[in-house]
């Protein structure tokens, strides 16, 4: 086993990028052309899963001498999936539609070693219940600008926490990466986590 020390993120995400530099990682960002649009026949858990390993391929195919690290995050309504909205009268219909009820929080990641061409990739699902919004509440939430790029139009550890009543499952999932199954997984990759090596799957 090889203590990881650094990895190539095939995301331009901020968050995804702390999140993975809070491990003790270096993370170069290379972010992906990949077009992150509805796929017809996919279902929301589906997409998000075609998305990060599309992400991770496309940067491993230029990046051969790294551990290449790719996800999405994809927020699911009765099975209709809710991406980044396109603008801010998007978000405010999105935001809407989340109000006062539950909805599904989809985070898939992918990991291509370059070296030896081992993967892993996996999907983790958190319910996530929302307060009743007024539109008040909604207005002055899309005007800080937070909803922009981020699926379902908000994000959790920001100002959209106020925006949420329960979560059940891996907050880091509805952040935008499950942290403690990639960090467990790493041995499958031939790989551990410095000050992790005793962290059993």
């Amino acid at each position: 086993m090889r203590d990881l020390l650094s990895i190539v993120l095939a995301s331009a995400s901020p968050r995804r990028r702390e999140l993975l530099t809070s491990l003790g990682l270096t993370v170069r960002v290379v972010p992906s052309d990949v077009d992150e649009g509805d796929r017809p026949g996919y279902g929301p858990r589906e997409l998000a899963a075609l998305h990060a390993g599309a992400k991770a391929d496309a940067v491993a195919r230029i990046e051969r001498d790294a551990l290449i690290v790719a996800a999405d995050t994809v927020v699911d309504v009765d099975g209709v999936a809710l991406g980044k909205p396109a603008d801010d009268a998007d978000a405010a219909r999105m935001l809407l539609i989340l109000s006062g009820r539950d909805h599904r929080v989809h985070t898939a990641y992918a990991a291509v070693d370059g070296p030896t061409g081992r993967r892993i990739a996996a999907t983790h699902t958190t319910l996530v219940r929302f307060a009743a919004l007024s539109p008040e509440t909604i207005e002055r939430y899309i005007a800080t600008g937070e909803p922009r790029d981020k699926a379902g139009a908000y994000g959790i550890q920001g100002r959209g926490a106020a925006l949420v009543e329960q979560i059940e499952g891996d907050f880091y999932t509805v952040m935008g990466f499950p942290l403690g199954d990639f960090v467990r997984r790493l041995p499958e990759l031939g790989y551990v986590l410095a000050g992790a090596a005793g962290v059993a799957r």
